[in-house]
């Protein structure tokens, strides 16, 4: 997968990528990442790439011409471009996997109060990482690429592994235990270590949903409300005339 970052600090992620899976997951080929200084697109001198806001209001505005020319500079057939912002719909775990079948992503990152609006026409879908603000969207183009990172096949060491993460079927993930068997008076449960897988995946169920339910209310009570809509499915086809082959 092809990556473009457009930020005015490229230097923000040398680190981040540099290191750990995502920097295997690039030495390896998988991933290719690069990026761009929106400030080579400025038309100033100085290489201004905002202003006040018309209208008025605290804060500074990116002026279209540089975030435009950023965009079409790496566009190309099949790019996908995502704005990262506050006011974009919530980062989930399936839009990640969404995110990770793309062949090319372009990260636009978001500065100061945001971009002209004349830019949003380049770009096509919206994210945010959550209901806060940041000084800068590098802090979350970082986080989106990690976690949609892991759905590229080759990036984990385990192809499975994130699908049987917290969040991948709406609730969190089950308790997990290693050696051990016993440490400071606790013992990892006995289901664990008793061979049965089937025993194995009702226990680590009935344990995340008693998380979920205590931490995340508001994601238990949607779990079970998809379930109920997707027990009446089965049951509604189930139901319907079979046709007759005579």
């Amino acid at each position: 997968m092809q990556i473009d970052i457009l930020s005015l600090f490229p230097e923000y992620f040398q680190s981040p990528f540099d290191v750990s899976i995502l920097k295997r997951a690039c030495a390896s080929g998988i991933l290719s990442i690069s990026h761009v200084d929106i400030r080579r697109f400025s038309k100033d001198k100085h290489k201004k790439v905002d202003d006040r806001p018309f209208g008025g209001g605290p804060g500074m505005v990116m002026m279209p011409e540089p975030v435009v020319a950023a965009i079409r500079s790496v566009r190309k057939s099949g790019s996908h471009v995502v704005f990262l912002s506050p006011q974009g719909k919530l980062l989930t775990s399936r839009k990640c996997e969404e995110l990770a079948t793309k062949e090319h992503l372009v990260f636009l990152c978001g500065h100061y109060e945001g971009i002209d609006a004349r830019a949003e026409k380049e770009v096509d879908e919206e994210i945010s990482i959550g209901d806060y603000v940041l000084t800068n969207g590098c802090i979350a183009a970082i986080v989106v690429i990690d976690a949609l990172s892991r759905f590229i096949p080759g990036v984990l060491g385990h192809p499975d592994a994130a699908f049987e993460d917290s969040f991948q079927d709406g609730i969190f993930d089950g308790p997990q235990y290693t050696k051990p068997i016993e440490f400071e008076g606790e013992k990892v449960p006995e289901v664990l270590r008793g061979g049965n897988h089937q025993e194995i995946r009702n226990w680590r169920l009935s344990q995340a949903l008693q998380k979920t339910k205590r931490v995340r209310p508001e994601l238990y009570a949607k779990y079970l409300l998809e379930q109920c809509q997707l027990l009446a499915k089965e049951e509604e086809v189930s139901s319907e005339p079979q046709k007759s082959n005579g």
